[in-house]
């Protein structure tokens, strides 16, 4: 962009927060990401901050301190609810406005618990104790709209593009009364900042697509979206995790730039570089769930100084501290010890004693004090409940159409087995004896045809996007119902297409009964069986872990399906114990309603030779005898398959709604 084109700023610090206005700038005073150079502390506050508030409705601007006294935190022991463990013991800490803080520790120190605790998105099943406040109000529900929250794995949808994706995010986490003008200028703010701006069409990523966004792109995007709402606390796990020594310096000098300007930010870090690790305002080091150590990098290594560990020259701090309170293999005792011994010299260190007095004096001012904080949390209105719904099924709705696999290849498909299938019938569909098996045969192929595939082919849907369901639904972004109905929503079409398209080749093809009334009812009965299967395929795959372990237990019922669609056994010879299997088989109903259309009303089918051991059948009627099937009941059975439509999605949805709570 050239330099007279212009950008959104924030406001000068000395006008009124009630007041918030807009003033453009040129871009030239806004230094991009890409041209970040390395940060240090001395030059830091010259920066300018990237993302400050675009709208009144924004979250407080007045920083957030957060405060945790005796916490601790319990998790399930192989899931089963009575047996816990204590993954955080004890813990005190603090993180005033305006703080860079790192959180530091071995694998298995309780790192990413902790964080995800203080942000309130700890997983379901966890036991919490002690006090959390954030401006001096107890941490809830709200937490999700006034912080935000960069997991250490990036989860996206790779059919959309990065404007696409940031799109949807800004509709779901802004507040209902931006404006969709301002929402266009905050987006495209957070794209120029993050040197997103040239990939802004870009596929997030598909195996397909040529260019796809690289690594530190997809950390950049996912730094975007959780700054779309202008959060007063940031939480980030592991954020410099796959990217190179570059662009984990690009990132960490973009967080100090927030602090620096009164955003309060907590990241779980993995052996940062030794430049990196000076650029934090203060470290919190963890042991076995217990605090080591808080305070400054520098007083880290004067502590541990202190106690017998002397950090070499030329060697990385972080390194150092974090091998100190390592478990070394072979000596576990003894490091756990040594570990431990340092958690207790903190615990009684003049450190820990201003800490206490910092956290005591903000829970002394939560209880005796009235937080403007409070009217600013409760200020804040979510987007309605059918624009979320709508946003949710036109994203799944872009995610299937650029999906070849799962539409387009679906259809080119159909359409071909109905070509082969209308072949291999043509001619066979007489009104004699040999006639009646062709169409019987006919009937079954079309049944079965949008039966078992649709099934198995949604099986792996819900599975491969639950873990960004789990992130979104936890965030409050949108409910258990809005993600189910949608997606259902999103294929329906595909689904009454699909159907139609091989009807419509298939039926004329081979030939069957040419009456308006025998081809709609067929009409109507591949649909509703290719719709009620892939219901049964979502209920399978709501209901279990795996793809796997879900056609370990859909197959046997697939037999059970098949043997009861009255075209392998007649139904009134089902033995009593399995014939209430036959109420579970839109199969049977299907070809009972097929059936009816095709041979109600006919009378004349030729018969050559009659034998006692080779009846013929003169009517339509006699079809239906041989078959156990009642000409009464062709309305029935497809209100039936509608039941059973219904029946399979209702169980679905209450599948994943309960595995959206368990985990």
């Amino acid at each position: 962009m050239s330099d007279s084109e212009i950008k959104l700023v924030d406001i000068e610090a000395s006008q009124p927060q009630e007041h918030h206005e807009l003033q453009l700038v040129s871009t030239s005073d806004i230094p991009s990401l890409d041209s970040t150079p390395k940060l240090s502390k001395r030059n830091s506050s010259e920066r300018s901050l990237p993302l400050r508030s675009y709208s009144k409705w924004s979250p407080s601007e007045q920083g957030a301190t957060l405060v945790w006294r005796d916490l601790c935190v319990y998790t399930n022991v192989g899931g089963s609810g009575r047996s816990m463990k204590r993954i955080i013991n004890n813990s005190t800490g603090a993180i005033q406005a305006g703080t860079l803080m790192a959180l530091m520790g071995a694998s298995g120190s309780g790192k990413t618990t902790l964080m995800s605790t203080l942000a309130y998105r700890q997983p379901a099943g966890t036991v919490v104790q002690g006090d959390i406040l954030i401006n001096g109000r107890r941490i809830g529900p709200f937490m999700h709209r006034i912080s935000g929250y960069v997991y250490q794995d990036d989860l996206f949808i790779g059919a959309l593009t990065v404007m696409e994706h940031l799109n949807f995010m800004a509709h779901l986490r802004l507040d209902r009364r931006v404006s969709g003008e301002e929402r266009r200028l905050i987006i495209n703010e957070l794209l120029e900042r993050t040197g997103l701006l040239s990939a802004a069409h870009t596929r997030i990523g598909s195996g397909d697509d040529k260019k796809v966004l690289s690594g530190g792109e997809r950390k950049r995007l996912a730094f975007a979206v959780e700054l779309l709402n202008n959060p007063v606390i940031l939480f980030c796990d592991e954020p410099t995790t796959g990217l190179d020594s570059f662009s984990a310096q690009q990132l960490v000098a973009t967080l100090y730039e927030l602090a620096q300007k009164g955003t309060t930010i907590l990241c779980t870090i993995h052996q940062p570089s030794s430049q990196l690790f000076d650029n934090f305002n203060n470290v919190m080091l963890l042991a076995d769930g217990r605090v080591a150590f808080t305070g400054s990098p520098q007083h880290a290594l004067s502590f541990f100084a202190n106690h017998g560990y002397y950090c070499p020259e030329a060697y990385n701090p972080a390194d150092f501290l974090i091998g100190v309170l390592a478990t070394d293999p072979g000596y576990e005792q003894a490091s756990q010890r040594s570990a431990q011994h340092l958690c207790d010299q903190f615990a009684v260190s003049s450190a820990a004693k201003q800490r206490d007095m910092l956290v005591n004096l903000e829970i002394h001012m939560a209880q005796s004090g009235n937080f403007p904080f409070d009217t600013e949390v409760e200020s804040f209105r979510s987007v309605a409940w059918y624009k979320r719904f709508h946003v949710v099924w036109l994203r799944a709705t872009l995610t299937l159409l650029r999906d070849p696999t799962i539409q387009w290849m679906r259809f080119l498909q159909k359409i071909a087995m109905a070509f082969i299938i209308g072949i291999c019938f043509a001619g066979t569909t007489e009104l004699t004896q040999l006639g009646v098996q062709a169409v019987q045969g006919a009937l079954f192929i079309m049944i079965s045809e949008n039966t078992y595939h649709p099934m198995y082919s949604v099986l792996n849907v819900f599975p491969q996007g639950f873990p960004l369901f789990m992130r979104e639904t936890r965030s409050g972004l949108y409910s258990t119902a809005q993600y189910y109905v949608a997606n259902i929503l999103a294929m329906l079409p595909g689904m009454i297409i699909e159907p139609l398209l091989f009807v419509i080749i298939c039926y004329w093809l081979t030939g069957l009964r040419s009456t308006f009334h025998a081809f709609g009812v067929t009409a109507i009965c591949v649909v509703l069986v290719m719709n009620v299967a892939t219901a049964c395929g979502c209920f399978f795959s709501t209901a279990f872990n795996s793809v796997p372990l879900a056609m370990a237990y859909l197959v046997p019922l697939d037999y059970i399906f098949m043997i009861t669609s009255g075209i392998f056994i007649k139904i009134s010879s089902l033995p009593l114990a399995f014939y209430w299997t036959q109420f579970l088989s839109w199969m049977l109903y299907a070809n009972e309603a097929m059936t009816i259309a095709q041979w109600s009303g006919v009378q004349n089918i030729t018969c050559f030779e009659e034998s006692a051991d080779l009846p013929c059948f003169h009517t339509g009627q006699d079809v239906l005898d041989k078959y156990s099937f009642n000409e009464d009941n062709l309305y029935r059975n497809i209100l039936a398959i509608m039941g059973l439509y219904l029946g399979f999605h209702l169980m679905a949805y209450y599948c994943l709604w309960r595995r959206a709570h368990k985990i």
